[in-house]
Formats: C-alpha cells, structure tokens, sequence
C-alpha cells in the first residue's frame, strides 16, 4: 500500500511540476507574479506559517520558534513562491537580457575572475537562498557554462525533467547517484580542464557529508566541494543570491576558502560564511527541511549512522 501511495503521489509532483512549466511560462508577468506573492504570503500566514521553516529561522535568529516574527516567516514563504515563480518561466525567457537583472558588485566579480585566472578551475559553492538556478544563468551568460549535480528525484520522469530543464539554461548535469559514472570523477575532471563546478553546499542529501557547527548547533553539510577542491587544486568560493525588489536579484561572491586545513575545517570555514550570508537576508533562505542533528527524525538518524564519518 505504501508503495502505490509514494508512486501516486510522485506521479502527481510529476504532472504538477509540468503543468508549471507548460502554464507559468506564458502567463503575463505581472498577474502572475503577483499571484504567486499572494500564495506564498498566504502560506507564510497560514497557521503561523511551516513548522520546520519556523524552527530553522529561530537558529539564524539566535531565539525560539514562538519569537520568530511573523512577518519574517510570510516574507520567507513569499521569496520561496518567487523561486518558483521565476523557475518556471525561465525556460521561456530571453537568458541574455535576464541574466542583467543580476547584480555582480566588481570586487565579488574580480574574486572570481583571480580564481579561474589561475587555470585550475573553481568550485563554487552556495546555499538554498534566492534562486540558484538564475545565479547559474548569470554566470553562463557571464563566464560560460559550469558543471553541477542533481539529486535523483521520483519518478525518473520528473527527475528529467528538472535535468532538462536546467540543460536548457546552459548547464551541465550529472545525476547524483544512478548515472553512468560516479558523478566525482566527472567534476574533478572539469576543474582539472580550468572549468567551474557548482554545488548546493548546507545540506547533506546523500548523508555522507562531515560534522560542523552551524548557527552554533550541530549538523553536516557535505563534503565534496572542499574535496574536489583540494585533488584538484581549484579554488573553492562561497556564493550567495538574494532576492532585491522584482525582478531584480544580486550575488555575492565571498573569500577564497583555504583547503590546506582539510575537508573538515575547510567544510566548516564554509558553513562559517553560509552563515553570515544567510543571517543577512534570513527571508531569501528557502531551508523547509529538517537541517540539524535535533531535528533529525529516527530514520535520518539511522542514516547518518550507518554512513559513519565517511566523506
């Protein structure tokens, strides 16, 4: 019985998924987006909003869950319907003229370009704030293509479609589990040809990520953008995008990260940055999972331990 109910309800991601896409993208912007707002207010509003995106904002705010503003937690839902909204309309848009509506400040840009400069590629890493996928399409309309992973998603149909997708944008993808090669060596080798990969970076999908603090709980953020960093020899810098007034959006690009300290302290340096990004513009932070240890539920517990200290 379980079974079905999980194919019934993949299946119905599936088809809610594609009729975003086949129906947002052509809507008049203005109505659109301004519906999408109301929802994600409305969802923000609702019963005091998500539980678990409550619960994550009191670690960023340093309170409990009850203190957390209301205002903040409607804004959070708000900024994550603009995620969508605006992710289901790229593959409509002109990319060029989109990837304008992103702010660089020139010494983020100079970081990036002293990286790849270099010739030994660059890794970038980022949390879930703002819109990755229109960060990606800032830097293939700016420095060209990059390379990056996603997760295997149910069922295989959805999973291409969001691989589709993000193809159709300029990027390269390569399935996280369940590919033809593991998708390591294949990154390892853009970066060993002066070529930039790109990894969601503070939470831990395959659960083989390494203990840090965070907001000063613990928790772990996977391990690979600091090891691909360091077999190969690329730079690892941590990014962050924020929403600005519609459409408008804007990235930072922080300090080189040093990985001669070792994965551990070079995963922690980074947790150390996302967290300062992230303090700063807590709404753009679309984390509605459980992130840290005391969240974890038996079986994600179970997980972690079955996986060890492995990274």
């Amino acid at each position: 019985m379980g079974s079905a109910l999980e194919r019934l309800s993949a299946g119905a991601a599936d088809l809610g998924y594609r009729a975003g896409w086949a129906g947002v993208r052509h809507a008049p912007d203005g109505p659109a987006r301004a519906a999408f707002d109301r929802a994600g207010a409305f969802a923000g509003r609702r019963n005091g909003g998500p539980e678990q995106l409550r619960r994550n904002l009191a670690r960023v705010l340093g309170t409990t869950g009850a203190q957390v503003p209301d205002d903040l937690v409607a804004d959070a839902m708000r900024s994550y319907a603009r995620y969508w909204y605006e992710a289901f309309r790229l593959p409509a848009q002109d990319l060029a003229a989109t990837a304008e509506t992103v702010v660089v400040p020139p010494p983020d840009q100079a970081r990036l370009d002293a990286a790849l400069d270099r010739g030994k590629g660059v890794v970038l890493a980022l949390p879930h704030s703002g819109n990755w996928d229109m960060a990606g399409v800032w830097l293939v309309q700016n420095r060209g293509s990059f390379a990056t992973v996603a997760e295997r998603l149910k069922p295989e149909s959805l999973f291409r479609r969001f691989v589709d997708y993000r193809e159709s944008l300029g990027f390269e993808i390569f399935p996280l589990s369940g590919g033809e090669q593991p998708p390591f060596g294949l990154l390892a080798e853009r970066l060993r040809a002066g070529g930039i990969v790109c990894l969601l970076g503070e939470r831990d999908i395959a659960r083989h990520g390494v203990p840090v603090t965070f907001f000063g709980e613990r928790t772990r953020m996977p391990a690979g953008s600091a090891r691909l960093a360091i077999e190969t020899g690329a730079g690892l810098l941590p990014v962050h995008h924020w929403f600005t007034d519609a459409p408008g959006s804007q990235i930072t690009v922080s300090n080189e990260i040093d990985v001669s300290v070792g994965v551990e302290a070079a995963t922690q340096a980074l947790a150390d940055t996302f967290a300062e990004n992230i303090a700063a513009h807590p709404a753009d932070w679309h984390m509605l999972q459980p992130l840290w240890e005391a969240d974890w539920s038996a079986r994600q517990r179970d997980r972690v331990h079955g996986a060890g200290e492995s990274t």
